[in-house]
């Protein structure tokens, strides 16, 4: 069975009764260079046990388990559960595990899933789970590689550099602990039915050390929320906003200057070294 056909799936999920569930954001794909490269990208090989998050029918399932070691797909539509069984029936090393994903602890998953395997992950999301499954993935602490097909928008705001409009709290927390990788962009018409947005695959490595060590993450993040929290004003009213209520305002100047800025900066100019440098200040002055 061709599961990027689109003829083909239609029989399929007609045999089944399926019916599309906009609330969980069902595009299924029926381009198969899609899948094919998607699957290429992610790296898996036989030493490899990779999760996916939303199968869907199972084409990138299917290419997954024709590289790795072990799939285990996560599927929170029970009506899609029959029909993975048939289409995932040739292949004994996947596992679909039903319920959500979000619900799941993802390392302990891994764990249990992968013995002997490198833990990765690889999945066409949703677009409305896009960024909490993504920080899920990152903050399980356990894949080598996350390779997902999410919203061009987001893709891009997780690759953006300092200074674009795309760069926000999101990009600094994605690259703080990964190195994300902008591969390629998929079409609407790729998909059945056919989203009104473009998509794009990115891969995401984990970082084997953070890129600094001047601040604690906790102020670091602190610091990066004030900066964008007010993304109009400047990068001392952000900060004044949260921290004022124990430095004042020329306290706080102080601690940018001495992270070596200028004094009318927006925290959407700043990268990683840069906020590192703040949090150190700050932290200084908390002290």
């Amino acid at each position: 069975m061709d599961l990027c056909n689109s003829n083909e799936i239609k029989a399929l999920l007609g045999r089944h009764g399926f019916r599309f569930s906009k609330s969980m954001g069902q595009n299924f794909l029926i381009e198969g260079w899609v899948p094919q490269d998607i699957a290429e990208a992610s790296g898996a090989d036989q030493t490899c046990g990779v999760l996916e998050i939303g199968p869907g029918i199972g084409p990138l399932t299917v290419q997954l388990a024709q590289r790795a070691g072990r799939v285990a797909a996560v599927e929170l539509d029970k009506a899609l559960l029959p029909i993975l069984a048939e289409t995932l029936s040739p292949y004994d090393n996947v596992t679909v595990i039903p319920g959500d994903a979000m619900k799941l602890n993802l390392a302990e998953l891994a764990a249990t899933q992968f013995p002997g395997l490198t833990p990765m992950a690889c999945a066409n999301l949703p677009y409305n789970i896009t960024t909490p499954v993504i920080t899920a993935l990152i903050e399980a602490g356990c894949f080598s590689a996350i390779t997902v097909m999410i919203q061009r928008e987001v893709a891009l705001r997780i690759c953006a550099a300092p200074g674009s409009s795309d760069y926000g709290a999101f990009s600094l927390f994605c690259q703080y602990y990964t190195q994300p990788e902008f591969l390629f962009e998929v079409p609407p018409e790729c998909f059945l039915p056919a989203p009104k947005v473009t998509s794009a695959v990115i891969r995401l490595v984990p970082r084997s050390q953070p890129p600094q060590d001047l601040v604690d993450e906790a102020m670091f993040f602190r610091v990066v929320r004030a900066s964008f929290a007010q993304r109009r004003k400047t990068l001392l009213n952000g900060l004044t906003a949260a921290f004022g209520d124990r430095l004042d305002k020329d306290r706080l100047r102080q601690a940018i200057t001495e992270a070596g800025l200028p004094e009318g900066v927006r925290g959407e100019r700043l990268g990683i070294a840069a906020f590192a440098r703040l949090g150190a200040a700050i932290q200084s002055a908390l002290n």
